[in-house]
């Protein structure tokens, strides 16, 4: 991993158990300015915080997919110039069997765009935008196809790791946690894109050594994904952007890689502005990992029913 300034399923879902406690209240503080009281929806339910952290168990491991790129930007803003509307992620990493904060962990997190696009992989990505096509198509085929069929991954990123096509970055980043297991990323709301809800990949790294040219040695202890509630998925498709994507949505239930458990599989606690969702949107989530277990993604099976990223 270096230091620098500044759809995905290789299987179905293992089972292990990981515990998500249920997050704190966030002060209502929109990312874009003043607090919106009478119309915020939190969607934090009655949680509160305790000395004693509440633990709750689940099965949260997820596939990588195949969009992944190692550790490339240390940093805890991941925006760049991606247009969209601005979202605090801020996540807390706990030892699974203790509940005692992990420290000093590498997080990565990676996403796509509002449009739906893996920076990266531009090239292999389905995200769409921009309007409804007019006129009659040309340059249509006809006859038999000839040569030899394609080889490789099929666009969209199945079949397993895919290497880079691009030497772009936005909306990745990899920042290590506090004392207090606390970790905070600043980037945009995800798009969508063909066969997957709205989501988040995130890995958790332990046991290396943070240096001046990043993060080193040690080893995956969770590979999973985190997912927005269908409420806010319909107030940001009703956003620019994300309002011009041609492409069509999968919702949170039928997504085949969300476990369908609520936020102790991966359901981000989200306060936002309803009225005003553009100005900004807060996400939080306790994360249980197993420090001691690795979990990179390669110890899953094929998933004939997983869709490509």
């Amino acid at each position: 991993m270096t230091e620098t300034q500044g759809s995905e399923h290789r299987g179905n879902p293992t089972r292990r158990t990981v515990v998500v406690a249920g997050g704190v209240a966030v002060a209502a503080v929109g990312v874009g300015g003043a607090a919106a009281v009478n119309a915020f929806a939190d969607e934090s339910g009655t949680a509160t915080a305790s000395s004693a952290e509440a633990c709750y168990t689940l099965t949260s491991e997820t596939t990588e997919g195949p969009y992944y790129i190692d550790a490339d930007k240390i940093r805890r803003d991941i925006t760049e110039d991606q247009e969209g509307i601005p979202l605090t992620l801020r996540l807390k990493v706990i030892d699974a069997e203790t509940c005692k904060p992990v420290r000093n962990a590498a997080v990565d997190i990676w996403h796509c765009s509002a449009l739906g696009v893996y920076s990266g992989y531009e090239s292999m990505s389905n995200g769409g935008g921009g309007g409804v096509p007019s006129g009659e198509p040309t340059d249509v085929p006809t006859g038999a196809p000839t040569g030899e069929p394609p080889s490789g991954p099929p666009p969209g990123g199945g079949g397993g790791h895919a290497e880079p096509t691009d030497d772009k970055r936005y909306l990745r980043g990899t920042w290590k946690t506090d004392r207090h297991g606390h970790v905070t990323f600043r980037t945009v709301f995800p798009g969508w894109y063909q066969g997957r809800c709205v989501h988040i990949h995130v890995k958790v790294h332990v046991d290396g050594t943070w240096t001046d040219a990043g993060y080193e040695g040690g080893h995956t202890c969770h590979t999973g994904q985190l997912f927005f509630s269908e409420k806010s998925v319909l107030a940001s498709a009703e956003v620019a952007p994300y309002s011009t994507s041609t492409v069509t949505r999968t919702t949170l239930d039928e997504d085949t890689i969300y476990p369908g458990n609520g936020h102790e599989g991966g359901l981000l606690y989200l306060s936002y502005d309803k009225r005003h969702i553009a100005r900004g949107v807060v996400a939080r989530l306790t994360m249980g990992v197993a420090p001691d277990e690795t979990h990179d993604s390669t110890d899953t099976g094929p998933s004939p029913s997983a869709s490509s990223s």
